[in-house]
């Protein structure tokens, strides 16, 4: 399409593609929609992104990206079917995140038909210099129905700026106002005497009269918007949870997964990847050592779900069978017992559908209560593995660490892949078959 060209889409589930090539000194990039009435969102609910991935009716979500052999792509899912009556655009933008858009190589976005698989709509930009933000395509009701136009609007103030410009309070940090200096008291007056004035008369009766009520208290202003997140890669592959402030209350680690061309594991007699079925099952599980010593694992795997608010103060959220659901695979650590942790792997497992993760396109996502969301891609698949370690999170000390891990682990011959990511991290627990 050219720029401010627009045709006619589906009213239905689209995929939204934004796609890039990715190399040496590129920056990130994120896509994010806005629904807007009349040319503003309606409130800060009204943006998705990475930091707030799913629209509270359900017609949007950030899915989050895929690397396929340096072709980065971050996806958003929009159901126009189900997108509120109130709603005349959504708009699609992405936000170079460390740079420009002029250093970012075959920027484009595209529409696919989710069912079919079907293109629908694609965009390339035309060109990008200084940009941090771009409107890249919207979708509009037109009589009825829903158009996509190709925009390709370039903004310098990054996220922010765009986000602002269309009704969004951004959370910033604000310089705090210094109080004013308190005026000096007024000189006393001088004291004279005066004559005693005689009381007054006594006050006529008080008649008593019915009180009303306080009027009801306001709600709350909503919490402004945060923008800050935290990208784990080989070259920068840790962060410290407790200089993020994310020390307390809950942390979510979610897995998406997608499988894009369909494999299964690899030929004894070739070595290459051998078609996959589509019911591949996934299991997000964990190893943990506490402080006292004690070593565990949360799994599906014998229902060994765990427990958030006794130990291993970690629980395992459900069993996920296709990693294409809104929530993916997810499980929750309970940080207001982080003095209990020495440490947590997060691993995943193939436990039927696959004999590889090869082609499996995964996006990790550990999200604390208070503190920046944490994100990192898997790197593709290149090895027989059925089993991957994720995160390593260890507590060093008064500081709890996450590392990115992205580790393929090959097991041999009759081992499973638990017992395989126990020997490759020194766990040393004992193993004995276990089913759903």
């Amino acid at each position: 399409m050219m720029k401010g060209s627009n045709t006619p889409v589906p009213t239905g589930a689209l995929r939204v593609d934004l796609g890039r090539r990715t190399g040496p000194g590129v920056p990130d990039v994120d896509a994010s929609a806005l629904l807007l009435v009349g040319g503003k969102v309606r409130s800060d609910a009204d943006f998705v992104f990475y930091n707030q991935p799913v629209h509270f009716s359900g017609a949007i979500r950030h899915e989050g990206k895929r690397d396929a052999g340096g072709q980065v792509t971050d996806t958003l899912l929009v159901d126009l079917a189900h997108v509120e009556p109130a709603i005349e655009t959504i708009v699609l933008a992405a936000s170079a995140d460390g740079g420009t858009f002029g250093q970012v190589p075959g920027l484009s976005i595209e529409v696919r038909d989710a069912a079919a698989g079907t293109a629908v709509a694609r965009f390339d930009n035309p060109g990008a210099t200084t940009e941090t933000a771009f409107v890249l395509g919207e979708f509009y009701r037109r009589q009825g129905a829903w158009k996509f136009r190709a925009v390709g609007q370039g903004y310098s103030s990054g996220l922010e700026g765009l986000a602002t410009d269309y009704g969004i309070t951004v959370d910033e940090p604000q310089q705090a106002t210094p109080a004013p200096a308190a005026a000096p008291p007024p000189p006393a007056a001088p004291v004279t005497a005066h004559p005693v004035t005689p009381p007054p008369p006594p006050a006529p009766p008080v008649t008593a009269h019915p009180v009303a009520p306080p009027p009801p208290a306001a709600p709350p202003a909503p919490e402004p918007v945060r923008l800050t997140k935290v990208t784990l890669t080989k070259s920068a592959p840790s962060v410290s949870l407790t200089k993020q402030g994310g020390t307390s209350g809950a942390l979510h680690v979610n897995l998406n997964w997608e499988v894009r061309k369909q494999f299964s594991g690899w030929s004894s007699k070739f070595g290459r990847p051998t078609a996959m079925h589509s019911d591949l099952d996934l299991d997000l599980c964990v190893l943990y050592e506490l402080t006292d010593g004690s070593k565990g694992v949360v799994q599906a795997l014998g229902n060994s779900f765990g427990s958030l608010h006794r130990p291993p103060f970690i629980h395992l959220d459900g069993d996920d069978r296709t990693g294409a659901s809104t929530a993916g695979e997810n499980l929750t650590v309970n940080l207001d017992h982080k003095q209990a942790f020495r440490r947590i792997l997060v691993f995943v497992t193939i436990y039927e559908g696959a004999r590889s993760f090869a082609d499996l396109h995964a996006t990790v996502t550990l999200r604390p209560q208070h503190g920046a969301p944490i994100e990192f891609s898997l790197d593709e698949c290149t090895v027989p593995s059925l089993v991957c370690a994720l995160a390593l999170i260890t507590n060093t000390g008064g500081d709890l660490v996450v590392q990115r891990e992205a580790r393929y682990l090959v097991p041999e011959r009759g081992v499973s892949p638990q017992r395989t990511v126990d020997h490759a991290y020194g766990w040393g627990m004992n193993w004995t078959p276990g089913r759903k």
